[in-house]
């Protein structure tokens, strides 16, 4: 008897310990990797079913873990997609919706246009709360590398500021570095590279897997924002075009762009394959969180985003929408998709959420780590706001319509759009002319649907307007 009551008290003292120790192991905070694109489209890749881009790093971090097929960015254009993403708010609730300059003021467009463009928003506003500075409250170092483009530019073309760059949002490690991209070549282009499988090394992306391989006494949550594919598209590996002009087809249309952007593609491919290969070097390949994104849709003169129509600076889904992979070992089931639509403005939500935080005043929400999951809830909208004309540059002479697979830059007039369940509005301001689609039957928005559901499009149409009133959205107004 004595020796069973020593058993149940020893058993009770024990049991706690074992409690504890398994709570703590179901509360590990992973490192966090967020890899940003710029410019990249939802079907430039070989694992979304690109026809002859090799991506084969890209690739097999999909084979490991979620592929999004209805991911969105915020924005079809720079700054106002990364304002957002960062701080989990649509560009209207900011009031970021176009791309910084280094000066103040409006728009300066080649043409007479008929509605005016808000001021152009220059700096995000330290008051906003960024996800960099809601996962230092949670014990993370942070740490930025590359594109920032979200101040002013100061001293040159994407120039950080110092009152304004990412150490004054919340990062505590960020190094300013160009690397390979042409933006750092100025008038001096590095040689041709003609032996193959040889690429140019790039500072930016070493500064990247220098941090992750470096002992961490900490969680880590590290921005990795490349500079690629966005323009100059120009590249010195003369073997990699070599390789493209064999296997692209002699009537693609605008080939020669085409070849050049695929060795470009390929490249930013290679300085992934370089940070994954960091990770697993770390020995912390399961301890960490990968996400993988793009900022907006691709350059409508370098790449085709069929079966999509349109392209980045528009709200058609070639504009925003984008490739999306999610790595995390135990968390996100390998080689599988998710159609559930998400957005930009959701990342921040994720992250805090995979911390062990909780994260509120903001609009996104956490994305699910499920795969094979299709969308059931009609309710939730994304919304889209574009109160700017493109391009600022041309647009006299730019195509009027915007189509898919049209290689030319086109005239995007201000518009906003919203998605609920499968149907999507955009609504254009220059003329309150709406467009319907219901996306599950017709991806590449063919059809317009608002004449034949007047009902849908009236419903839609005010969700929007009543969404952008309530979070005083900044309008295209009259001349």
């Amino acid at each position: 008897m004595k020796l069973l009551q020593l058993f149940i008290l020893l058993f009770a003292l024990v049991t706690p310990i074992c409690s504890a120790e398994l709570a703590d192991a179901e509360t590990i905070q992973p490192n966090i990797v967020f890899i940003l694109a710029d410019d990249l489209a939802w079907s430039d890749l070989g694992c979304y079913g690109h026809p002859w881009h090799r991506t084969p790093n890209i690739d097999r971090l999909a084979e490991g873990g979620i592929r999004f097929t209805s991911a969105y960015a915020s924005a079809p254009i720079c700054s106002a997609s990364r304002a957002s993403l960062l701080t989990g708010k649509t560009t209207a609730s900011l009031g970021f919706e176009f791309v910084t300059k280094g000066t103040p003021g409006r728009q300066n467009i080649d043409a007479p246009t008929a509605l005016v463009a808000p001021p152009l928003t220059l700096n995000l506003p330290l008051t906003e709360l960024t996800v960099a500075e809601r996962l230092s409250d949670l014990g993370y170092e942070t740490a930025f590398f590359g594109k920032w483009h979200l101040n002013q530019h100061f001293g040159r073309y994407l120039g950080w500021s110092p009152t304004h760059g990412p150490r004054q949002q919340g990062f505590q490690v960020a190094e300013e570095d160009f690397g390979a991209h042409p933006y750092s070549w100025g008038r001096n282009p590095p040689d041709a590279v003609n032996e193959e499988g040889k690429f140019v090394e790039d500072s930016m992306v070493e500064r990247v897997c220098a941090y992750i391989r470096q002992p961490h006494d900490r969680p880590y949550f590290v921005m990795a924002s490349s500079f690629y594919v966005h323009t100059p598209v120009r590249t010195p590996l003369e073997w990699l075009t070599n390789h493209y002009e064999k296997t692209i087809p002699a009537d693609a249309k605008s080939r020669a762009n085409r070849l050049i952007y695929a060795a470009f593609l390929e490249t930013f491919d290679h300085h992934v394959g370089q940070i994954l290969q960091a990770i697993e070097a770390s020995g912390k390949s399961k301890d960490t969180l990968v996400i993988f994104f793009s900022d907006n849709g691709g350059h409508p003169e370098y790449t085709g985003n069929a079966p999509l129509r349109g392209s980045k600076w528009n709200l058609y889904e070639g504009g925003i929408r984008v490739p999306l992979i999610v790595r995390w070992p135990g968390h996100a089931m390998p080689g599988t998709e998710n159609a559930v639509p998400t957005v930009g403005y959701d990342l921040p939500s994720t992250f805090v959420q995979a911390a062990g935080g909780s994260i509120d005043a903001v609009e996104g929400q956490a994305i699910s780590f499920r795969g094979d999951i299709t969308p059931k809830v009609e309710q939730r909208d994304l919304i889209w706001h574009f109160p700017y004309y493109h391009p600022e540059t041309g647009y006299r002479k730019a195509k009027p319509t915007i189509g898919v697979d049209d290689f030319a830059v086109s005239k995007t007039k201000p518009q906003s759009a919203i998605r609920r369940g499968d149907y999507k509005l955009i609504w254009f301001a220059e003329d309150d002319r709406v467009e319907l689609y219901h996306l599950a039957r017709d991806p590449s928005e063919q059809m317009d649907l608002s004449q034949i559901s007047p009902g849908k499009s009236a419903e839609l149409k005010e969700a929007l307007h009543r969404y952008l009133k309530a979070h005083h959205a900044r309008m295209a107004t009259p001349h």
